[in-house]
């Protein structure tokens, strides 16, 4: 059953967290698991984050009914899909199609980003390091310490790590494969995306397709939901230009959220089964307020430091963390709990987690516990 609402121009709708809640999950194909490709699934969500090698597979293996991580690591091989930095200049894996549009979408941002590393880069013609190192990965794929090197050779006097962070912000660089492969490793090495994907990237268009491609991904969500999607800053020229063709209402703080007219908003009161998502997952960064999926008392709670742990979303929400730990030929994956679970939802947690194991590593046994490995101190 739909989400009720009443709503009239003056006064848009009212959509509780629940209901945030559970449209976001249907959108994230974290409700219930969908049937879609892994290909099709990687267009659906406009990526997904992907600092890690193994992440994307976690994220897909939550999302997907029969889910075989070969499938995704045929497409990377096949260079149907690609590893990429856009959005929020992280690492991403995109269809190729997205990654020859979004990057040229989000390139001035990188550009910005380049701020952060002039004193380093004094005295450097950043046009001219563009220009030699397209050369140098065109030629060959480049490992990073390769490409630094042959870099600092033009420009001695340079920060080393500013001439290849300026490389990585001036080109769409990918990383290729070996790397991100399922059950196998190889170092990050890089070329452009055009020579590596054979074809030129798409000219630079209005935000607007990306816009609606969001909404459908994470919707409902405010102009600021999406910037902090996307790393972008003003845009909200282009929500009220599509603003005739959407549906608004208000969160329970007042800001205005955006949405599709056909897009899914179940009732609050549908079930969320539990799913394991890894570090970063796009679910958890999607919304500049992830009230809708990390309650208050659960934030910044998923990790302490530099080290960020999986989370456990129970009854949709963030609400314990994980790990897999290796001992011998056994995978032994513990389970904090952020607040005390029922013995429902810890029979659940376990057979979603034994499922997962099962998949998605090469163990010969699994173990799964409850268990604190980390301290927050309170």
């Amino acid at each position: 059953m739909a989400t009720k609402t009443h709503r009239t121009a003056a006064h848009p709708a009212v959509l509780p967290v629940r209901a945030l809640n559970r449209a976001t999950l249907d959108r994230q194909l974290l409700l219930h698991r969908s049937p879609m490709s892994a290909k099709d699934a990687v267009a659906h969500l406009v990526g997904l984050q992907a600092q890690n090698t193994k992440p994307p597979y976690f994220q897909l293996y939550a999302r997907l009914a029969d889910f075989d991580p070969a499938e995704l690591s045929a497409l990377m091989e096949a260079r149907e899909v690609v590893r990429i930095v856009t959005l929020r200049s992280t690492l991403h894996t995109h269809t190729a199609d997205d990654a020859l549009t979004l990057r040229p979408l989000v390139q001035a941002a990188r550009e910005r980003e380049l701020k952060g590393f002039r004193r380093g880069l004094e005295g450097v013609d950043l046009e001219r390091l563009a220009t030699v190192a397209e050369e140098l990965v065109r030629e060959r794929p480049r490992p990073v310490g390769e490409l630094r090197g042959e870099l600092l050779a033009h420009w001695p006097e340079a920060d080393p790590l500013a001439l290849t962070a300026a490389a990585r912000c001036l080109l769409p660089l990918v990383q290729v494969t070996p790397r991100g492969l399922w059950g196998r490793s190889g170092q990050v090495a890089l070329t452009t995306v055009e020579h590596w994907l054979g074809r030129p990237a798409a000219p630079v268009g209005e935000l607007d397709a990306t816009v609606l491609r969001y909404l459908g991904a994470f919707g409902p969500a405010s102009v600021m939901d999406f910037q902090s999607w996307a790393g972008l800053t003003r845009t909200k020229e282009v929500f009220e230009r599509l603003r005739p063709g959407l549906l608004t209402f208000r969160d329970e703080r007042g800001v205005e959220l955006f949405d599709l007219p056909d897009a899914p908003r179940p009732d609050p009161d549908t079930p969320a089964p539990p799913r394991f998502l890894p570090e970063f997952d796009n679910v958890l960064l999607g919304h500049a307020d992830r009230a809708r999926v990390i309650p208050e008392v659960n934030k910044g709670r998923n990790g302490k430091g530099n080290q960020t742990y999986g989370s456990v979303l129970v009854d949709g929400f963030l609400d314990a963390l994980w790990r897999v730990d290796r001992e011998g030929g056994t995978a032994i994956l513990t389970v904090q709990p952020l607040r005390k679970a029922s013995r429902a939802q810890r029979t659940e947690i376990t057979e979603e987690a034994a499922r997962m194991l099962a998949v998605l590593t090469d163990a010969e046994d699994h173990d799964i516990r409850f268990g604190a490995f980390l301290d927050f101190g309170d």
